[in-house]
């Protein structure tokens, strides 16, 4: 059984053909994604040259998404990201998202172990319902290997819908833009 707390091996030929070192056959970019959504991390290094080449291809799978519709990144969050590797930014921003994923993911963990199946808290409904949107929006509905409940929640019991919450969205997206 492979290691799941050490990278998969990816190796890329001259062919620019994907190989999985651990089941010893060729991948695509879409089985790369699934490898990382379901929680494992990868590795893709050239063969002949031994050049990481793991962030071209994360990048690459981005982009594809992107293409596809599936756009997780608002046009806003894009301008910043190329604003910032032209400024003094640079240090800062990928730490400042590195953090904000992390923090995102812990409190989505904490609020699923605290709530046990039948548990009632009130106004819970309504921020499950806000943070179903938020990971959604920010995951193009990938899901990252937390538990989500097996049904779409539409409107929240205090009446919010979804395009309140995509707007209250919008706005924290905005104000953290200009924090800069």
């Amino acid at each position: 059984m492979a290691d799941d707390n050490k990278p998969l091996l990816i190796k890329r030929y001259a062919s620019r053909r994907l190989y999985n070192t651990e089941t010893s056959d060729y991948v695509t970019l879409d089985d790369i994604a699934g490898f990382i959504r379901s929680g494992r991390e990868v590795q893709i290094v050239d063969l002949k040259s031994g050049d990481d080449l793991t962030r071209q291809y994360l990048l690459q799978i981005i982009a594809e998404h992107e293409s596809r519709g599936e756009n997780v990144l608002p046009v806003n969050v894009l301008n910043d990201l190329v604003r910032a590797y032209t400024t003094q930014a640079t240090s800062m921003v990928p730490q400042f998202l590195q953090t904000s994923f992390e923090m995102l993911r812990e409190s989505q963990e904490k609020v699923m172990e605290t709530m046990t199946p039948g548990m009632k808290m009130p106004g819970f409904e309504a921020m499950q319902a806000q943070q179903e949107a938020f990971l959604k929006a920010m995951t193009g509905g990938m899901n990252w290997g937390a538990t989500q409940p097996s049904e779409t929640v539409e409107k929240s019991s205090e009446g919010e819908d979804l395009d309140d919450i995509k707007k209250q969205l919008a706005e924290l997206q905005d104000k953290l833009s200009k924090l800069k």
